[in-house]
């Protein structure tokens, strides 16, 4: 499936090919802290597809828990969280932040991982009252 994403303010642009079966929710707790969520909703895009179509973001490299180290690539006027990648040379898997695609609603999450570090309340938000806006 074709997609595309910018940050919030325009200022980054860019665009992939993803599997909507391969998109997950990452429930790890740099994945908390880095959204300021429970959780984050990523699409892995498709080996050599990732094109940045303008602007280039930021990138903080962090080191998992498994040791490897992964950029983390964000807008630094909006703040927008875009994508993380491993580093090295092209082609690269990048995971691209759901929220920041034009398709986001045709991506569904398949799958769940790091459950282990999942906030006890996030399957109870189903359940809350819900006003379709803010007050």
């Amino acid at each position: 499936m074709h997609v595309s994403g910018h940050c919030h303010c325009g200022a980054i642009r860019y665009e992939a090919e993803v599997d909507p079966t391969a998109v997950g929710v990452c429930h790890c707790s740099d994945c908390q802290v880095l959204s300021g969520s429970a959780f984050r909703v990523t699409a892995p895009a498709v080996l050599g597809s990732f094109r940045l179509l303008q602007g280039a973001p930021r990138v903080y490299t962090k080191t998992a828990e498994s040791g490897r180290l992964r950029e983390q690539a964000f807008c630094e006027v909006c703040g927008s969280q875009l994508y993380a990648v491993s580093p090295g040379p092209e082609p690269r898997v990048y995971s691209l932040r759901v929220g920041t695609l034009e398709q986001r609603a045709q991506l569904a999450p398949q799958l769940q991982i790091w459950t282990r570090s999942r906030l006890p309340w996030a399957g109870e938000i189903a359940s809350l009252p819900s006003l379709e806006k803010n007050r």
